[in-house]
């Protein structure tokens, strides 16, 4: 985990130096304004009377921000989700929240578009059917997150030749097709991206012709409720998307879960002396 970092980080701080972490922080470095991730941490940062400041950016803003303070040892907030493939190369932790405004456990959902069942039924039956576990994302985050060596695809690839049984079980008694086109929209993140590529893939295997389209969250959600676009895997419930979701829950399909065991939170270095968002600076 990183042990050359933390040693150079040690030279920052003297080990008989009395810091408080706590008191050092100034700002939450968050991500899109208007995600359901940022709603929750501005509830988050009001119901504890926080005196904080809630900076947005984006996922790769924020992941270098993060990246910079382990560099130096530096006390940082952000918000951030797990899975994520920086649990994996970092030590980080979770700060616990004993008010429950950041939720607890989160689902992500599949979800289409009204009437694809009709159009599409092998597509539809086979995205009914797809589920994985935390383990199974991380496995394919792993691959590209860190240092983007291997493309999100060619993770997905090798991913689905190393657990041909269980894309087996998902695909189990389904008609292949020919010359069908299957349009998924997608968010630039890690998680969007293992799930949705491994997804496509098995799709082609059906004989669907598959265009991904990147969008915002909430572009997505609206696409889908129009018909513009024909499914997604990207709705984190029952916070990261709620607002999206109530605004277009009766307008399209929600498949169910296709991960669960998510979370979301105000995250910190291990390093940090701070366990609890009731010990960040309040007003």
């Amino acid at each position: 985990m990183l042990a050359g970092c933390q040693g150079e980080a040690s030279d920052n701080k003297s080990s008989n130096e009395e810091t408080n972490d706590a008191a050092e922080i100034t700002e939450i470095v968050g991500i899109e304004p208007g995600s359901g991730t940022m709603n929750i941490a501005e509830e988050t940062v009001e119901t504890y009377n926080l005196d904080l400041e809630l900076l947005p950016s984006s996922e790769p803003a924020m992941v270098t921000e993060l990246q910079n303070a382990i560099k130096n040892e530096e006390p940082i907030v952000v918000t951030l989700w797990q899975p994520h493939w920086m649990f994996s190369e970092y030590d980080l932790k979770f700060l616990e929240d004993p008010k429950g405004t950041l939720g607890e456990s989160e689902n992500i959902h599949t979800m289409v578009r009204e009437g694809l069942e009709d159009d599409h039924l092998s597509a539809y039956q086979f995205l009914d059917n797809f589920y994985w576990e935390v383990e199974d994302m991380n496995e394919v985050m792993a691959k590209f997150g860190p240092d983007n060596s291997v493309e999100p695809r060619e993770a997905a690839e090798e991913w689905i030749e190393n657990n041909r049984d269980k894309v087996n079980s998902w695909t189990e008694g389904i008609e292949s097709v020919t010359n069908e086109t299957i349009e998924l929209a997608y968010t630039n993140y890690e998680t969007e991206l293992s799930s949705t590529n491994v997804v496509a893939i098995v799709l082609e295997e059906l004989g669907y012709n598959v265009e991904l389209t990147p969008l915002d969250m909430g572009i997505a959600f609206k696409s889908l409720s129009e018909g513009e676009i024909d499914g997604m895997l990207i709705a984190w419930l029952p916070v990261g998307a709620a607002s999206y979701n109530e605004q277009y829950k009766d307008v399209i399909v929600d498949l169910g879960p296709n991960l669960e065991g998510a979370q979301q939170g105000f995250v910190v270095p291990e390093y940090m002396d701070i366990d609890s968002i009731e010990e960040l600076p309040t007003k």
